[in-house]
């Protein structure tokens, strides 16, 4: 399969981005990936790149878009960050990619036993450890939180009903947090040339669900 050109690129619209992705998670899944010549990529992609989709995901090692969604060099651009939220340098690299670069999709993606809302869950016991850094980092979850744990509920990351329910929220948030964010992304998005979309991944199956 070729790399995409700006002349492919321009005729994917938002709705053709997504189903290239699910496409590509069922071949994943049905372990049936597209046969690429990733050096001819390398080589078809060497005076620029024109990705149709901009996909936010977790650090974790299990979960690369490009492995996921079965893309190739040029396709997507990944960005990563444990617990996959948005923050303004993040969502630069979204404006970047879809109102310069000319991409036609944002996908937050989350995924089931997400270790960094674990460490939410448990940030007393992180606390303890010491390190400043992702102390702040997993204080980003509290408000989904906050909101998703019920009363007189065990807030623990064993508690795995309570860590489902915390990852659709996160999704959720990351989404309504990327458009509160950037009128730039609202603008694109009202006017139809990109969509704004959250997905789940299975760790323990492969398939990615969409919210």
């Amino acid at each position: 399969m070729k790399a995409h050109t700006l002349e492919t690129q321009a005729t994917i619209t938002p709705e053709k981005a997504l189903q290239f992705l699910k496409e590509g998670n069922d071949r994943f899944v049905g372990n049936l990936k597209v046969n690429r010549n990733l050096l001819e990529q390398v080589n078809d992609t060497r005076e620029g790149q024109w990705p149709f989709a901009v996909i936010l995901s977790c650090i974790d090692s299990r979960t690369s878009a490009e492995l996921i969604f079965d893309q190739g060099l040029g396709d997507i651009f990944s960005i990563r960050i444990a617990g996959n939220f948005a923050n303004q340098d993040i969502v630069g690299s979204m404006e970047f990619g879809c109102n310069v670069a000319g991409s036609k999709l944002v996908v937050v993606l989350g995924h089931s036993k997400c270790g960094a809302l674990k460490g939410g869950l448990d940030a007393a016991k992180i606390e303890e450890l010491g390190m400043d850094n992702l102390n702040h980092l997993i204080y980003h979850f509290d408000e989904c939180i906050n909101n998703v744990i019920k009363d007189g509920e065990e807030r623990s990351s064993k508690n795995e009903d309570l860590l489902e329910r915390l990852n659709v929220c996160n999704i959720k948030k990351t989404m309504e947090d990327i458009r509160h964010q950037s009128s730039t992304l609202r603008k694109l998005e009202k006017e139809g040339k990109i969509k704004i979309v959250g997905a789940n991944y299975d760790v323990e199956t492969g398939v990615v669900t969409w919210l």
